[in-house]
């Protein structure tokens, strides 16, 4: 088996900083499939440097349901769900070739190493990162989450793990990390959830803390898992106060004659 039956897909937005990289990677498929959400950067002059890349640009309707719509327009059934900071080894290209695609109902699990700064982190709860990625798209779609998407496995799928792995740059400065954060607890704001009060926010924050820092052992990662054990605590505390104060600001709004919006 080849790889020509295998058509991998990237969403992108603003890019630039490691698009390249992953194109790169990804020379020996006939086809990639990059659907653009409004990039400002060089995203699309980078494409233009790869003759097997198609660019398709489409709106972002939260990180599930735009990789559903961008899967939908690959040229063949066989997706290899990619991130635009994510690119194959040569193991997981060997692994891919020989993939077994007989059966649609087979779902591939690919490990992705998660780099902070450069550095490959395996405590904190980035390590033992096992995610589907390769499957056949009219028996597997993303779940329709806003963020942390995964393919939805149904009762006749069948998981297997391949050879290889996915590098993935997941921060290159604790800026872009600050930035992740926040873009990820406002995609999750208006998302159905239970409303908490302050101290429990803060107590589900420090848990996460705790969690990410003590129990899946982040100490041992040095300055980056104290990093990333903090930023767990963010996430929480921002994604769960933005609820809160948005429910604090609409209850605080002046009743005026007429207004039916409380």
């Amino acid at each position: 088996m080849s790889l020509t039956a295998i058509y991998p897909v990237i969403i992108t937005r603003d890019a630039a900083a490691t698009l390249e990289a992953t194109l790169v990677s990804l020379a020996a498929f006939p086809e990639v499939l990059v659907f653009d959400n409004g990039s400002t950067d060089a995203t699309e002059t980078i494409c233009a440097r790869f003759a097997n890349v198609r660019l398709v640009k489409g709106r972002f309707t939260g990180f599930g349901p735009t990789k559903n719509s961008a899967a939908a327009l690959a040229r063949g059934d066989w997706i290899l769900s990619l991130d635009a900071d994510e690119a194959p080894n040569e193991a997981l290209l060997v692994s891919l070739a020989g993939a077994d695609l007989s059966d649609p109902d087979t779902a591939y699990l690919v490990e992705r190493h998660n780099l902070f700064m450069g550095r490959h982190v395996q405590r904190g709860g980035w390590g033992k990162d096992w995610l589907v990625r390769l499957y056949h798209r009219d028996r597997h779609r993303f779940s329709a989450a806003m963020v942390h998407e995964k393919i939805a496995l149904g009762p006749a799928s069948r998981t297997q793990r391949l050879e290889g792995a996915l590098r993935h740059q997941a921060a290159s400065s604790i800026d872009q990390f600050l930035h992740k954060i926040s873009r990820y607890s406002e995609l999750r704001r208006g998302t159905p959830g239970r409303i908490h009060r302050p101290c429990v926010i803060m107590l589900r924050a420090g848990w996460a803390f705790f969690r990410s820092y003590a129990l899946q052992r982040g100490f041992l990662e040095g300055w980056r898992g104290l990093v990333i054990a903090v930023g767990e605590f963010n996430g929480c505390f921002f994604r769960h106060m933005k609820r809160y104060v948005d429910m604090r600001v609409q209850a605080e709004r002046p009743r005026v004659p007429g207004d039916h919006t409380r």
